[in-house]
C-alpha cells in the first residue's frame, strides 16, 4: 500500500514537472520564461545590446570548405549522379555566401567600440545562438575577448548552440514571442544579415515595434545591399500608400562591417545632438 506522501498531487507545486507542462499552466511557464533570463542578465550586469540576424545556414570558411571537397569527392566518384551533382551545385552557393559570415564576425568584433572594461556591459552582441551567421556574431565577439549571448529556442531539429557563447548568458527558450521579446528589450542596434523565413520575422517584428512607436527607434542595419533589394521592394509599398513616407528611413543597407558601424555612430550621434 502507497503512503500519502507517495502520491503525485503531494508534490510541491513547482518542483512537479508534469503539472508545469500542463496546458493549463502555459501562462505561468509564460511568465518563468520571461523572468528567468531577466534576472540573470541583471545579476551578468547586462545593460545593452546589439542583435545580429541571419540565415544557420550560411557555413564558416573551415564548413564550406570541408562541403566543398566532400561534394567534389561524391561528384567524382559518381559524375552521373543527380544528388551528387546538387550536392555539388548547393555547396558552391553556399560557399558564395561565406563572405557574409566573415563579414559579421567582423562587425561583432568591433562592438567592442562601444563597451568599456568591465561591468556594466554595453551592446553585448546577442544571436539566436545557433550556426551560421548566428555563430559568427557569438565568434567575432568572443575572439575580441568580448562577453555575447545566445537566446537559443526548441525546435523540431534540436539547435544547440555554438561554442562561442559565454557560457552563463546562453538560454533556451520555448516559446518564440518571450525569445523575441527578450531580442528586443535591451536592444541599442540590429544588425541583419541575409537570411530566410526566421531573419525576416525579426526583422520586420523590430521595423514594426519601433513604427507604431512600441519600443523606442534604434539603428537597423541590413548587410548586403544587393541581397536586400532582391528580395525587399520597400518603394512599392510606399508607392501603394501602406506604409508612410518616412517609414523606409527606419533601416539602412550596407555591405561592410565598417559601414554597419559608421550608420550606428550616425544615429547616436545625431541623437545626442537632438538633447
Amino acid at each position: 500500500m502507497s503512503k500519502p506522501s507517495d502520491s503525485p498531487s503531494y508534490k510541491i507545486a513547482f518542483e512537479d514537472v508534469d503539472f508545469l507542462r500542463q496546458p493549463e499552466v502555459r501562462s505561468y511557464r509564460l511568465a518563468l520564461e520571461y523572468m528567468k533570463p531577466q534576472l540573470i542578465q541583471r545579476e551578468m550586469h547586462v545593460n545593452s545590446t546589439i542583435v545580429v540576424f541571419g540565415s544557420a545556414r550560411i557555413p564558416s570558411p573551415e564548413r564550406s570548405d570541408a562541403e566543398l571537397a566532400e561534394a567534389e569527392a561524391a561528384l567524382r566518384d559518381r559524375p552521373d549522379d543527380a544528388d551528387a551533382q546538387t550536392a555539388m551545385e548547393r555547396a558552391e552557393k553556399l560557399a558564395a555566401m561565406v563572405p557574409f559570415y566573415q563579414e559579421a564576425r567582423k562587425f561583432a568584433a568591433m562592438a567592442e567600440r562601444y563597451q568599456t572594461p568591465g561591468a556594466p556591459y554595453d551592446f553585448v552582441v546577442t544571436t539566436g545562438g545557433g550556426p551560421g551567421i548566428m555563430e559568427a556574431a557569438n565568434r567575432g565577439a568572443a575572439e575580441a575577448g568580448l562577453k555575447t549571448m545566445a537566446l537559443n529556442i526548441v525546435i523540431e531539429h534540436e539547435q544547440e548552440p555554438n561554442p562561442y557563447v559565454t557560457p552563463e548568458l546562453c538560454f533556451n527558450f520555448q516559446y518564440f514571442a518571450i525569445r523575441k521579446m527578450h531580442f528586443m528589450l535591451r536592444a541599442k542596434a540590429m544588425a541583419a544579415f541575409p537570411g530566410g523565413y526566421g531573419t525576416m520575422d525579426e526583422l520586420f517584428e523590430a521595423l514594426t515595434l519601433i513604427q507604431t512607436g512600441k519600443m523606442p527607434a534604434i539603428p537597423i542595419v541590413l548587410f548586403g545591399r544587393e541581397w536586400w533589394q532582391r528580395f525587399m521592394r520597400i518603394d512599392s509599398l510606399v508607392e501603394a500608400g501602406t506604409i508612410g513616407l518616412q517609414d523606409p528611413d527606419l533601416f539602412s543597407c550596407v555591405d561592410t562591417a565598417e559601414e554597419g558601424w559608421e550608420a550606428i555612430d550616425a544615429f547616436y550621434s545625431a541623437e545626442s545632438v537632438g538633447e
